[in-house]
């Protein structure tokens, strides 16, 4: 699965700082700080720390509404990162009530959403912070990967098309739109997004699984194979990596091929009836 793009941690030092000298003096002689610190800390500091700098903040009853619902969307992000959907969806829900401006805890609770598998939901979140903010790429990019989870692949080009034009250089956005048009059969311009993304950096399973699905499809099955390889170097048990990868070498008349096959089987029972959605038998 791409990753989606969370809205990164905003600064709430400098929203306490802001306010009277005393206070400013206070919070450097005292473990305030390192609060702050581990609040604003984003993935460099682990998640549980996170949580405990911010759930700090937001129980001392002496920070302004503007840092406050900044500490709830980051603490909603570390609860994200520890996979507890519920709690990090209550925090962001908390942060756009209390700033009901502030565009990221809305794409946040998107993230959140698609990563339950509540789909409909992060396509209604992500549409929130989209009508909040036009010229918010990212989400554009979070709202087309949750079409594409639902096989919604027009409306996910859209978005794609709308979250480059805004950001040519997001690799999330190029990687997603390579595998909507890897599977409509859109295959050279899938090919040149996916080639875009891994020259802009990407180097995860999920992009070089798109190209190979398009060299796949192409009957170029030498690439498949180097792709989907890749691919699985990264991912060890991606089915679909597995399954290309052993249709290509069945293409090439390799029956080493029906190890992947039964491989990618033993993983997702269901991975040929996926491929066939995906136009290859």
């Amino acid at each position: 699965m791409r990753a989606a793009i969370i809205g990164r941690v905003a600064p709430i030092l400098a929203l306490l700082l802001a306010g009277s000298p005393a206070a400013a003096q206070q919070l450097q002689k005292s473990s305030r700080l390192k609060t702050v610190e581990q609040c604003n800390g984003g993935d460099r500091i682990p998640a549980q720390a996170r949580i405990s700098g911010c759930t700090a903040l937001i129980n001392s009853g002496d920070v302004r509404p503007s840092a406050l619902a900044v500490a709830y969307n980051n603490r909603g992000n570390a609860h994200t990162a520890t996979a507890d959907y519920d709690r990090a969806i209550s925090d962001f829900d908390r942060a756009i009530e209390i700033a009901p401006d502030y565009v990221k805890p809305l794409n946040n609770r998107g993230v959140a959403y698609s990563r339950m598998g509540a789909y409909d939901e992060a396509i209604k979140a992500f549409g929130e912070a989209i009508r909040l903010d036009p010229g918010y790429g990212s989400a554009f990019a979070n709202r087309a990967g949750a079409h594409l989870k639902l096989d919604q692949y027009d409306r996910a080009l859209l978005d794609f098309n709308e979250a480059l034009r805004l950001d040519p250089n997001s690799r999330l956005a190029r990687s997603g739109r390579c595998w909507a048009r890897a599977v409509i059969g859109d295959l050279q311009a899938g090919l040149e997004d996916c080639d875009s993304a891994i020259q802009l950096g990407a180097n995860d399973a999920a992009t070089y699984d798109s190209r190979a699905l398009i060299h796949l499809k192409m009957g170029q099955f030498a690439a498949a194979i180097d792709d989907y390889s890749s691919a699985l170097r990264l991912t060890p048990s991606l089915a679909t990596a597995l399954y290309g990868r052993g249709l290509a070498k069945l293409g090439q008349g390799d029956k080493a091929g029906d190890r992947d096959v039964s491989a990618a089987k033993r993983i997702e029972a269901r991975i040929g009836d996926t491929f066939l959605r995906y136009g290859v038998r």
